[in-house]
């Protein structure tokens, strides 16, 4: 027999579909190819992951194809390497030449290619890249993404957000520009050394990125438990004598 008044297992209930919701908004984003942090400083240097997760049972990811804009060029471009993947930095001619305060740029890196790894299902790998100088005159880049399976299937993160503001299906990797704050310390590391008309493509060995993934996990996980303790503490109210 049920020890919980119809008041209570109302409650219970509320609370179960409410962490189920919330899950279920929480957990498919974790799917998406994203960047990562997905915030920069207009006219500064930053360094960001694209994490691509496996969302394949029957096969592994063993290509991914990130596309840089080409309305505004990033002319510094900085990869790390990926143990057990090769990566290929693609250096080509821009549409329309663009002005920017280094001068008018013709080229520049229009797409890095990680392949020969592996993500295996239930996995994903992050693939840092360091690049500037960011805009001023814009307050998001794109940077679609092409992932490729081992059993031959590609999927393109390409689709941009929709009109009534949901999310698209495979919505592309978007890293929004904010207004600087004036602290530089946090670019400085990533900037290169001399200014140049030309892209600059070099290799180097920085450290990890952030956690956003994880901390959707952790709070997703938060909302389990919370709503375990209220249940918890109804039961030991309802067993209190009167």
């Amino acid at each position: 027999m049920s020890m919980l008044t119809p008041g209570l297992r109302r409650g219970a209930t509320v609370l179960a579909a409410a962490t189920a919701v919330t899950l279920g908004l929480a957990l498919p984003a974790l799917a998406h190819v994203t960047i990562n942090p997905g915030t920069a400083e207009q006219g500064g240097f930053t360094k960001v992951a694209f994490r691509v997760p496996n969302e394949r049972d029957d096969a592994a990811t063993v290509k991914v194809e990130v596309a840089f804009p080409t309305d505004h060029p990033l002319l510094f471009v900085s990869v790390k390497p990926v143990p057990g993947w090769s990566v290929k930095v693609v250096d080509g001619k821009l549409p329309q030449p663009v002005k920017t305060d280094e001068g008018t740029v013709n080229d520049a890196v229009t797409k890095v290619v990680w392949s020969g790894g592996k993500i295996n299902a239930g996995e994903f790998q992050e693939f840092e890249v360091s690049m500037g100088q960011m805009p001023k005159d814009a307050t998001q880049l794109t940077f679609p993404t092409t992932q490729t399976y081992s059993g031959g299937e590609v999927v393109k993160w390409a689709d941009p957000p929709k009109a009534d503001g949901s999310e698209a299906e495979h919505p592309m990797p978007t890293l929004k520009l904010v207004p600087a704050t004036g602290d530089d310390d946090h670019h400085a590391a990533a900037a290169p050394s001399t200014g140049a008309a030309a892209p600059t493509v070099t290799q180097v060995t920085a450290s990890g990125s952030g956690s956003d993934g994880t901390a959707r996990i952790l709070g997703g996980a938060g909302v389990v438990v919370g709503a375990i303790g209220v249940i918890v503490a109804l039961l030991a109210l309802r067993r209190r004598p009167s």
